[in-house]
């Protein structure tokens, strides 16, 4: 099997490193039938840890990270443009998949109104957001409760929430009635990420500092990609990434969708 936290922790900082190592694995499990369209594929990172063929075609709004992904090679073409005008014809693909996307996007009921147009009846659409309980379980919101300063607590949540720049953390019937509304249909779904998880993810951005240091001068988040360097990090996360990928009391959830109409 892949050691997906590996390959993550050679190019990732090692608090993102961790959560796409998780979501990795539930992709094993799922045919995307060609031609697929990935929302939001940023610098190609993920696709390329996740599948060994290149997808079809990746979509991303940022120039700097299209141009990423396309010299990874882990698409058949990419495409700088919104999601929420999609530039293909209606019903040209026949999957879709969005890895930790949707929660940014504002105007989310357009998108996925757009990503319906394009998709086939019966195409399979994946995607996996945070959910309800992501804000009330980071660490710090949860000590500054304890002591009775819930005001600090909340604005401490609205402060990750914003550089985290999360604009939907849903519960799955909100994701439902909001999909159903575009004609598709849930098939499954389940919650993954422990709060403890969640808790390494958040200091992580703190911690994490020196990583976009590297990428800001240099060009890459990590500057030794070798086990040497690497193992201290991976000693701090891979209990997270051992754990059981699925969590009942999980801050992120996977979907699985099709279109129906």
């Amino acid at each position: 099997m892949k050691d997906y936290l590996e390959l993550s922790l050679r190019e990732l900082p090692y608090f993102r490193a961790l959560l796409r190592a998780v979501e990795a694995r539930f992709y094993e499990d799922f045919e995307l039938p060609s031609p697929t369209i990935d929302i939001g594929c940023g610098d190609g990172h993920f696709a390329g840890l996740a599948f060994d063929s290149p997808i079809d075609i990746g979509i991303d709004p940022l120039w700097g990270s299209i141009q990423e992904a396309g010299e990874r090679e882990t698409y058949h073409s990419v495409v700088c443009a919104n999601s929420a005008t999609l530039p293909f014809p209606s019903r040209y693909f026949n999957s879709g998949m969005s890895n930790s996307v949707l929660e940014h996007i504002p105007n989310i009921d357009q998108v996925i109104k757009e990503i319906a147009r394009v998709l086939q009846p019966g195409a399979p659409f994946v995607f996996c957001v945070p959910n309800h309980r992501f804000l009330d379980n980071l660490s710090i919101g949860q000590f500054l409760d304890r002591i009775r300063l819930k005001r600090l607590g909340d604005s401490y949540r609205d402060f990750f929430n914003r550089i985290s720049k999360i604009s939907h953390s849903d519960k799955p019937e909100v994701w439902e009635a909001r999909l159903r509304k575009y004609g598709f249909v849930v098939e499954q779904w389940w919650h993954y990420f422990s709060p403890e998880a969640l808790h390494t993810l958040e200091w992580g951005h703190y911690f994490g500092i020196p990583s976009w240091v590297s990428k800001t001068l240099f060009g890459g988040w990590i500057l030794a990609p070798a086990a040497w360097n690497l193992s201290i990090t991976r000693k701090i996360v891979e209990r997270h990434y051992d754990q059981s990928p699925r969590s009942e009391e999980g801050v992120y959830s996977f979907y699985v969708t099709r279109r129906i109409e």
